[in-house]
């Protein structure tokens, strides 16, 4: 009888079991499967719980009490190489940048292939377009990525550019990472759009006579753990599993957002020396890592980063490392990241974003977020942090820092030096802060 009685009951156990599973896309088992699979190549037995950001009354809800934020307020220095010499030269930085790259690369973002296939580009569609009231020129492209090394695998990049019409030579462009095939304005909606809607952050650009460009994320690396056996990553590995040094999603969308302007480049439209690179959420930590990654990219509006991107990662406050390591977020980052949610801390972390936000310069980079109130789980402050401690470097190299050392009111515009930032009032969207950066980048690019 007990053990009649021992199936009726593991029974349930074992449907509800299999429902639970049947619940899963396959994707999100791929995922769970993979993350697996990197935690026993790193002999991690169990990461540290993230935080929950959205139930109020959970036991790890997120903090947003600033005397509970900093419990780790000695940040490494920029300017100090591994033997301890001070910086204090811009050739003696040039040094310290290829240690800081060796430790973004190993821990934190992963090494990108000295060698990658290369990328054709195809123009598929050349239109005369109107966007609000100014007409362009609109191109689509494809970026066909040379998969001969491995035809399972297609990678096929996704770009669109617009540029003014009327422009009498070559213009600077920014490039968002986004959706390169929008949708036109009020299609599926039933509706005509808002005339009376503020100007979009396109027509603001073209305004001040740039152009402006968009690159598909997905298209060169797909947004989960799954994917990493396909998109770039996939190609160069040949289909097999990362390594965990290995470059993550966030690496791969940098990579392409290069390629694109590989092409730029080539482009008689274009001023390929004023080309800015901006996005929001993950996509302004991919933001942050181009900059960094690539020096001929001429500036950058990081938006709403949070953890894993501009917001210092030894900080309690929202998004945690936690958060970044656990299955839906691990892709973006090198699979070592992962240590440093157990069973290593955040202060074990030879590098922090600050030091990130460094290696863009001494080339503008302007860092914006939202209220508390709808934006608190990127971390303003955290940002404001970053951008604060890349400050010396810049003055290092003869530009100005943010000139500012505490925290200022929201909608306090710190645009005077050569790293800036900007909290505003409203909630996860970089569509307030758009005014600003242009303002902002109006000093740097220049049209004739």
């Amino acid at each position: 009888m007990r053990k009649t009685g021992f199936i009726l009951l593991a029974l349930p156990v074992a449907i509800l079991a299999y429902q639970q599973t049947k619940a899963l896309s396959a994707t999100q088992i791929a995922t769970n499967e993979d993350h697996a699979r990197m935690m026993k190549v790193l002999g991690i037995e169990k990461l540290r719980r993230g935080a929950n950001g959205s139930d109020t009354k959970a036991d790890n809800y997120a903090n947003y009490d600033e005397s509970k934020a900093n419990p780790y307020p000695n940040l490494p220095d920029p300017l100090t190489m591994k033997n301890r010499k001070k910086v204090t030269s811009a050739a003696m930085w040039k040094q310290r940048r290829v240690e800081l790259f060796e430790e973004f690369d190993r821990e934190v973002y992963g090494r990108a292939p000295k060698v990658t296939p290369k990328v054709t580009w195809e123009v598929t569609s050349t239109t005369n377009e109107m966007v609000g009231e100014f007409p362009v020129i609109q191109k689509r492209l494809i970026g066909h990525v040379d998969n001969s090394s491995y035809p399972a695998v297609t990678v096929d990049i996704q770009l669109l550019l617009a540029t003014p019409a009327n422009a009498k030579g070559k213009v600077p462009v920014m490039m968002e990472f986004g959706n390169a095939n929008p949708a036109p304005p009020g299609a599926g909606k039933g509706k005509a759009p808002n005339p009376n809607a503020p100007p979009s952050w396109q027509q603001q650009v073209l305004a001040k006579g740039w152009g402006y460009a968009l690159i598909t994320p997905g298209s060169i690396q797909a947004d989960n753990g799954a994917g990493l056996t396909a998109g770039i990553i996939g190609l160069v590995n040949k289909g097999q599993p990362r390594k965990p040094d290995d470059w993550g999603a966030l690496r791969a969308w940098a990579w392409g957002a290069s390629r694109a302007l590989d092409y730029f480049e080539t482009d008689k439209a274009v001023d390929a020396k004023q080309v800015g690179i901006e996005g929001h959420s993950r996509y302004g930590k991919a933001t942050m890592v181009t900059m960094a990654y690539d020096e001929r990219f001429a500036i950058a509006y990081v938006s709403s980063s949070g953890a894993g991107g501009v917001k210092l990662h030894r900080r309690a406050w929202g998004e945690l490392v936690e958060n970044v390591a656990a299955p839906s977020e691990y892709h973006w980052m090198a699979g070592n990241y992962m240590k440093y949610a157990g069973p290593l801390g955040w202060d074990d972390m030879t590098v922090d974003s600050h030091e990130l936000v460094a290696l863009g310069a001494p080339r503008p980079v302007f860092i914006g977020g939202g209220a508390t109130e709808g934006d608190g789980w990127v971390d303003a402050k955290g940002m404001f942090l970053a951008a604060e401690g890349a400050g010396p470097v810049y003055k290092l190299l003869r530009k100005k820092d943010m000139g500012v050392h505490e925290f200022p009111p929201i909608e306090t515009a710190l645009i005077d030096g050569d790293v800036a930032f900007r909290q505003h009032s409203g909630g996860h969207t970089p569509a307030p802060n758009w005014p600003t950066f242009i303002t902002f980048a109006s000093r740097y690019f220049k049209t004739k």
